[in-house]
């Protein structure tokens, strides 16, 4: 179990942190979304219920620290099923291209230049499929909300942690759909 992350997972509608997410998504997002699902209903799910069944099996549960644990792994994943089922149904799929794509939309490549003139491309998608690594970026976040409905060169003005930054849009590019 070394490297696991064990911190229980919390259905982030029931948050009240949490602000009302858009429900839109890429082809991609539901995709990786439903492989999720399918691997927790198929695999994880039924293996989590065999461990519980052979901890269980070992005798007095109350001082069963392996049947207690798989019990709350269990109903983490049962939990976290739930959640993508129902998070999965209120999506709507964004899969068509806009008609103006000379205009930042949902699903966009955006390219910035900030003030140093340093460079970054983003991508504009569903809060649900974010990813800071490919820095794919929330439609809900406030860098994407100013971007959306800008054009090539415009410049956009963010509060970030450290005062606010400003950016040009050098490039605008969106995926093809088949």
């Amino acid at each position: 179990m070394k490297g696991r992350n064990m911190t229980r997972w919390r259905d982030p509608a029931k948050d009240p942190r949490q602000e009302k997410k858009t429900d839109l998504i890429t082809p991609e997002g539901y995709a990786s979304m439903q492989s999720l699902l399918d691997h927790l209903v198929r695999v994880r799910r039924p293996e989590q219920s065999r461990k519980t069944g052979e901890a269980a099996a070992q005798g007095d549960r109350s001082e069963n620290a392996d049947y207690t644990y798989n019990k709350k792994a269990l109903n983490g994943t049962i939990a976290r099923i739930a959640y993508l089922q129902k998070r999965l149904d209120a999506l709507t799929v964004v899969d068509r291209l806009p008609a103006d794509r000379d205009r930042v939309f949902f699903s966009a490549w955006v390219t910035l230049e900030d003030d140093d003139g340093e460079e970054m491309r983003i991508r504009i998608v569903g809060p649900d499929e974010t990813d800071n690594k490919k820095h794919w970026i929330s439609v809900d976040a406030p860098l994407a909300r100013a971007l959306l409905g800008k054009s090539l060169d415009a410049e956009v003005t963010v509060d970030a942690p450290g005062g606010e930054t400003s950016y040009i849009i050098t490039d605008i590019a969106y995926a093809e759909r088949s």
